[in-house]
């Protein structure tokens, strides 16, 4: 029987959007120890970029277990 929301799996949605957010940390955080460890100059673009992916991905690792694990399998 599909839900309210049709047929969806929470749970590899759950895991799947924690893995992303992980990623997009690591990669910011990676990124920016490696860009300053080369030694020459870095954009300010670029250093913006990685510290909004450090930020995206903290904040999407944090809240999609809430979303997608608890709030939205009670909703239906």
């Amino acid at each position: 029987m599909a839900g309210r929301y049709g047929n969806v799996d929470y749970a590899t949605l759950t895991k799947r959007s924690f893995l992303l957010g992980v990623a997009l940390f690591a990669i910011g955080g990676l990124g920016g120890t490696a860009a300053g460890a080369i030694g020459g100059p870095v954009p300010g673009w670029e250093q913006t970029l990685l510290f909004d992916l450090e930020l995206v991905g903290l904040v999407i690792a944090l809240v999609t277990p809430f979303l997608f694990g608890i709030v939205l399998p009670l909703t239906e």
